[in-house]
């Protein structure tokens, strides 16, 4: 991925290359998690669905009690801003990431640290799993309650994920972590959800313990346009190891084809054609070929 720190932010008030900013240690945002975040992309330079990504944010903002001292039309027209002033760096990047935060500040009573940063998307991180697809693994640990944290809020209270992560790579080295809820329900991954296809139907879970993905949603829209049958249900790890296709949705690369579950072959054919539909009609929406893209900018084909 290219390098990104003279790339400039939006930092508490000013436009700063993103290696001054900087976070004190005092800051509830790095002492205890206090802080909600959301990451939109470009396609060609423009943002995506940034509106729900905005809305989504602020949602999350309300219910965790943050005033971050900006209208979510404020916010963004900076994230709008951001990106034009790093929009010289396209070339070399691609796409961008579009990267919001909020803390609550240094005490319960803020003032909040409000950040927006622009990277490069990360095309080598998933590039690969279009012709290879990625290895799910169901881990041990599992999904907050949502007694315990509502799930709908995009957080950085993340250490059963990152538990997760390293769980799955004990396993499998390129292992992407599944979690379960507390009742042994497929919930989402460590920041992407989870979607199956059986007898031609897609499912997915339900949004009671996952995060409300923008990309599940969208996902959801193409399907049903395309007329195929989308069903939101419980589904546990038998549905995953009997399904005749498994994808990931996030926001840089969408969809990600899933090849094994616990080691074992997911399907007959893959990706499977449900997937590959799926795939060519978000190349559509956004105007990129998607799978080219990722691939020409992890340096996997020309």
């Amino acid at each position: 991925m290219a390098d990104y720190h003279d790339y400039i932010a939006y930092f508490n008030g000013e436009w700063i290359p993103y290696r001054d900013v900087k976070v004190v240690p005092e800051d509830r945002g790095f002492m205890v998690a206090d802080v909600v975040f959301d990451i939109a992309r470009t396609f060609g330079g423009k943002s995506f669905r940034l509106k729900d990504h905005i809305d989504r944010l602020y949602r999350s903002l309300k219910y965790v009690r943050i005033d971050p001292e900006l209208s979510p039309d404020e916010m963004t027209e900076l994230c709008e801003q951001a990106v034009m002033l790093n929009i010289g760096h396209q070339d070399e990047a691609g796409d961008f990431a579009i990267n919001p935060w909020v803390t609550r500040g240094q005490t319960l009573d803020g003032p909040p640290t409000v950040c927006i940063s622009i990277k490069p998307v990360n095309f080598p991180s998933f590039a690969k799993y279009y012709d290879e697809g990625a290895h799910g693994v169901i881990v041990k640990s599992r999904s907050y309650a949502n007694e315990s944290m509502e799930p709908k809020v995009k957080h950085h209270s993340r250490l059963n994920f990152n538990m997760a992560e390293l769980e799955a790579r004990d396993i499998d080295p390129d292992g992407q972590a599944v979690l379960l809820d507390k009742d042994g329900n497929v919930t989402e991954g460590i920041g992407y959800n989870v979607f199956i296809v059986k007898d031609g139907v897609l499912k997915t879970p339900t949004d009671r313990s996952i995060l409300q993905g923008i990309s599940r949603g969208v996902v959801i829209e193409v399907a049903e346009n395309l007329g195929i049958p989308v069903v939101e249900e419980d589904l546990q790890p038998y549905d995953l190891y009997t399904a005749d296709e498994a994808f990931f949705s996030r926001t840089s690369p969408r969809i990600v084809p899933v090849s094994q579950l616990d080691r074992r072959p997911v399907g007959e054919e893959f990706p499977g054609p449900i997937t590959k539909n799926l795939l060519a009609a978000h190349s559509e929406l956004v105007g990129v070929d998607i799978v080219g893209q990722a691939q020409h900018y992890a340096g996997i084909k020309e």
